[in-house]
């Protein structure tokens, strides 16, 4: 091999090892940095609170079909509030009734659950005025478990997502722009192969 030859071939080498290194080194960087460094990517699509872990929820039975888990089969918008269900729950109310009308086709998917957790059993016109919504009194003792797993904090404020398997899964607030909840159900029912 003449000296000649032997330039070429190491240029050849040269050019070789640098596209490679083109593709090579980025990932290799991105390995190092995502998996040897404590940095993540702090995006993220959903517009409601992330309840890590989920929470799974003690069963329930529908009102009136006590062979019916409450929890199964289909999602749920779950409202914690009074008896007596003043102006602020009126109108979380409306925007649960809202949003699920809001989904279309996807709305038979998911149900409208009100939990009473005060003030004893809910008032009569509650179930009147809003059509298809599920009132459960979780004001009893025998509620407290249930009551338990929703977050602490201000829940005449909070609408919940719970999933078909009967997790607790997301926490909204209900004063802060709808469109998110409405968002994060539409994506939740497309990627779902349950309920």
């Amino acid at each position: 091999m003449s000296a000649e030859e032997r330039a070429l071939r190491a240029r050849n080498l040269r050019t070789l090892a640098l596209l490679a290194g083109l593709f090579v080194l980025p990932l290799a960087a991105a390995f190092c940095t995502y998996y040897g460094s404590d940095w993540r990517p702090a995006g993220h699509v959903n517009h409601g609170e992330l309840l890590r872990p989920p929470r799974p929820l003690p069963e329930l039975s529908l009102p009136g079909t006590p062979e019916s888990p409450l929890w199964r089969g289909r999602w749920a918008l779950v409202y914690l509030g009074s008896g007596g269900c003043p102006g602020r729950c009126r109108a979380t109310l409306d925007l649960m009734r809202q949003t699920r009308l809001a989904l279309n086709q996807d709305m038979g998917r998911v149900r409208r659950v009100f939990l009473v957790i005060a003030d004893g059993p809910p008032a009569p016109e509650v179930a009147a005025d809003y059509p298809g919504l599920i009132v459960v009194d979780a004001s009893t003792p025998a509620h407290a478990a249930l009551r338990r797993e929703f977050p602490a904090g201000d829940a005449s404020s909070r609408l919940f997502v719970v999933d078909p398997l009967g997790n607790l899964i997301l926490s909204y607030d209900a004063r802060q722009d709808p469109h998110g909840l409405l968002e994060d159900l539409k994506r939740l029912l497309r990627l779902s192969q349950v309920g």
